[in-house]
């Protein structure tokens, strides 16, 4: 259920003006058959990560049940498993906010929040430019998944490797420098930040 606490206008304004790393956008991109593909943003960095939702065994052969699971691969408890996975690889400071539009895949938003500390906020409807940054990621992963792709054909290692190369692309807004470099710079100084000094 979206609630008024959980609205994109109770994010934090550090979210919007990239100021503060750590804050994601999220999405699928839906392919042939209802296969999909989560994608994973961080505001700052534009560095991407992918979610692995394969489609679940007896897609295609068993009759669909009202309320059961969704067989297709992208039903609210795999979303919110993959994006636990994956999010929490990441320290505790680079996962503060994930902004996602209202689709139904993120009906268990709020055990998200509670598995992985990250609080979770929803775009308005019909409102894709709030998403921005994923909306033009998701563009650029069509050059690898175009529309009409079986996106369930590819593995974990396959998904891995793409976000790899969207990565170690240099981006304008990042100085030329790549969104795998920009993280890296967050990790390092988050290392950094750890150490207690001496003086």
């Amino acid at each position: 259920m979206v609630t008024p606490e959980v609205m994109i206008s109770r994010r934090p304004a550090e979210a919007e003006d990239r100021a503060v790393p750590g804050h994601w956008e999220g999405d699928l991109i839906i392919g042939l058959d209802k296969s999909a593909i989560g994608t994973l943003v961080e505001r700052s960095t534009r560095y991407t990560m992918l979610l692995h939702l394969p489609r679940m065994e007896g897609y295609g052969t068993e009759p669909r049940v009202k309320n059961g699971p969704a067989l297709a691969g992208h039903g609210a408890a795999a979303v919110r498993d993959a994006i636990t996975s994956t999010i929490t690889t990441l320290p505790a400071r680079l996962r503060r906010s994930l902004t996602w539009d209202r689709g139904k895949e993120m009906a268990q938003h709020a055990t998200l929040r509670l598995d992985t500390g990250v609080e979770v906020y929803f775009a308005d409807p019909h409102s894709p430019w709030q998403r921005g940054t994923n909306e033009n990621t998701n563009g650029l992963l069509r050059q690898y998944f175009p529309k009409g792709t079986d996106l369930a054909r590819w593995s974990l290692n396959e998904l891995t490797a793409i976000a790899a190369v969207l990565n170690s692309r240099p981006r304008k807004t990042l100085n030329w420098k790549t969104p795998t470099e920009a993280l890296n710079q967050l990790l390092l100084s988050t290392q950094q930040d750890g150490v207690a000094t001496t003086g």
